[in-house]
């Protein structure tokens, strides 16, 4: 967990007198207090501790609040500053805000109404640095490692990825149903120099039309029955981070039209709204259906294919990498033993035959949740009766084979495995879980060497 934000308060005051007043209120509030009588005596405080919250007056002799503000957001532009101020000073403060203040006060002021505007900043840090800890989880989370195997399949998306995620060009990521597209594009936006800001995500073929629109382009108060405050929506939500628009070739026409010109021009228009709104997000984009396909029978605009499609990255079904499938086995039962708190799992040798040799209609998806269910119904050791029948009859002799032996099915299964590496023996061992010497043991057996 992260290191929680210590209640500090920098109080910036040049009257002698409130400022002690307002030193007591602060500390009887449970506040830490440091005390500066001037800029440039705050800006060293500021400069050599920890502190949550900086309230400072707005006019002072020597450098003003404003200055000051300018001074604190330079080193820390998340720092949460209050302004205090007269009443014949408000249009100074809301400057302020548009400098980045996070609120103002009015002398006189109530004392309770200053704690709770101090209250809800100590929040607001508190959150922030709880986010900046998730994002740097995440980061972790789906760095490259997370795009698991070897074969050179994968190897080609993770090269892309890798080229791509140091630039803001969208992408488009194009695969069946869970072959790990969403997995693919937060790998992009957590390597990238938006990792800092938003990744948000949609599926563009989950929600009708209306709703759609009012999730991405936000809506103003009274723009429809129900609408009683405004909506940003993700364009505007993201702030600098990544939109993620999964199955965009299931997204309504009307809606593809206002998706190009957002592109186009960088402003969304609000549901509602007379005026656009500029935005800044990164856009990728990821759909299980060939856009080529959809574009050719007129279901999806060319001109918007070719906006979304700067770097086109295809994503490989679990079927045509099956080199990679006891590497993804692997992965998945040392995260499922750590997510369930289980013990330490091997796979049976006939077990890991038969999740390779399965055409997994569903790809990685499907392959992490067999597992699951597997680490689940196994003990020591998973076997092939923890699998799916499905998956376990994979092995099963075709109807011509007539009735083979369990060393004949192996003979098979090996020379398969041998035929789709080229002849690799360590790459087969590595597919077949068992190590090289084990692996010519039983091609000798097979009179094969």
């Amino acid at each position: 967990m992260p290191t929680p934000v210590q209640n500090s308060i920098l109080m910036v005051e040049d009257e002698e007198v409130m400022r002690a007043i307002l030193r007591q209120l602060l500390e009887v509030a449970g506040y830490d207090v440091f005390t500066a009588s001037s800029a440039e005596n705050a800006m060293q405080i500021f400069s050599e501790n920890d502190i949550s919250i900086t309230l400072t007056d707005i006019k002072m002799s020597g450098k003003d609040g404003l200055e000051l503000l300018d001074q604190i957001k330079s080193i820390d532009a998340e720092a949460m500053v209050i302004i205090m101020t007269a009443y014949s000073s408000v249009d100074t403060a809301v400057a302020a805000l548009r400098k980045g203040a996070y609120d103002y006060v009015t002398k006189p002021f109530v004392n309770e109404d200053l704690l709770q505007t101090i209250k809800n900043a100590v929040t607001q840090r508190r959150l922030f640095n709880e986010n900046r800890f998730l994002r740097r989880e995440l980061r972790g989370r789906y760095d490259f490692s997370e795009i698991v195997g070897k074969s050179d399949s994968i190897q080609r998306v993770f090269n892309l990825v890798n080229k791509v995620a140091g630039t803001n060009a969208n992408v488009l990521i194009q695969g069946e149903t869970g072959t790990g597209k969403e997995l693919v594009a937060r790998s992009i936006h957590f390597n990238s120099e938006r990792s800092e800001a938003p990744f948000l995500a949609v599926n563009c073929g989950a929600l009708p039309e209306s709703l759609l629109e009012s999730e991405l382009f936000g809506y103003t108060r009274g723009a429809f029955t129900g609408a009683v405050s405004d909506k940003r929506g993700l364009f505007r939500s993201a702030a600098g981070g990544t939109i993620f628009l999964d199955e965009i070739g299931d997204m309504p026409a009307v809606l593809q039209v206002k998706l190009l010109r957002a592109l186009q021009e960088h402003e969304v228009t609000p549901v509602g709204a007379s005026h656009p709104v500029t935005f800044d997000a990164r856009i990728i984009a990821a759909s299980n259906k060939k856009l080529e396909s959809e574009v050719a029978a007129g279901r999806f605009r060319e001109d918007l294919f070719y906006r979304l499609n700067v770097v086109e990255i295809d994503v490989p079904p679990l079927r045509d990498r099956r080199d990679d499938i006891t590497l993804l086995v692997k992965h998945f039962v040392a995260k499922s033993v750590r997510e369930q708190g289980a013990g330490e799992r091997t796979v049976a040798e006939k077990a890991m035959a038969s999740l390779v040799n399965y055409d997994w209609p569903g790809n990685i998806r499907e392959l992490e949740n067999v597992i699951e269910r597997a680490v689940i119904l196994s003990a020591d050791e998973i076997k092939t009766d923890s699998l799916p029948s499905k998956v376990s009859a994979s092995l099963t002799p075709d109807k011509n084979a007539g009735h083979l032996t369990l060393n004949e099915l192996e003979k098979r299964y090996v020379g398969e495995i041998l035929t789709t590496v080229n002849d690799d023996k360590a790459q087969a061992a590595s597919i077949l879980g068992i190590d090289l010497s084990t692996l010519y043991r039983k091609l000798k057996k097979y009179g094969e060497v």
